[in-house]
């Protein structure tokens, strides 16, 4: 099984101060052997926020500290960067034109369309997702 964590599991799973770092890591000891994967979004997303002042409460890292806190998270969970799998867009536009609108639905309905496509099971804090529906998303319950 490979899981595609969203943004904010990854976050969550680098910074040790953050709200959800207990619940982020629990639930990364549970998952043994299997995958984890980085794709473009998540890891332009991981790197954003990083360096985000409003997410980062005041410390946000330079751009350069986050490229290497990125390299660390690489070395420790050994992370796959997947491609865009074959099919993609089809599925992330019949996904977008359910969830209506919000704050972060393209990149919630991408990400979902992504692990579907992949096969992968997109795992995420946000219960919002669960509006694309239940298979190959997984919920976690915040600490």
């Amino acid at each position: 099984m490979t899981f595609l964590p969203d943004i904010n599991l990854w976050i969550a799973l680098a910074v040790i101060e953050h709200d959800q770092h207990a619940a982020a890591t629990k639930w990364f000891e549970s998952t043994g052997d299997a995958g984890m994967a980085f794709c473009r979004v998540t890891q332009m997303g991981f790197l954003r926020l990083l360096t985000n002042r409003s997410v980062m409460k005041g410390d946000e890292l330079t751009p350069d500290a986050a490229w290497r806190r990125l390299e660390r998270i690489r070395a420790d969970l050994k992370p796959l960067f997947a491609a865009e799998p074959a099919g993609l867009e089809k599925v992330w536009q019949d996904l977008s034109a359910k969830a209506g609108s919000g704050s972060n639905f393209w990149t919630d309905a991408y990400l979902a369309a992504f692990a579907k496509t992949a096969g992968y099971t997109f795992v995420t804090f946000d219960r919002g997702v669960s509006r694309y529906g239940r298979t190959g998303i997984h919920i976690l319950r915040p600490a």
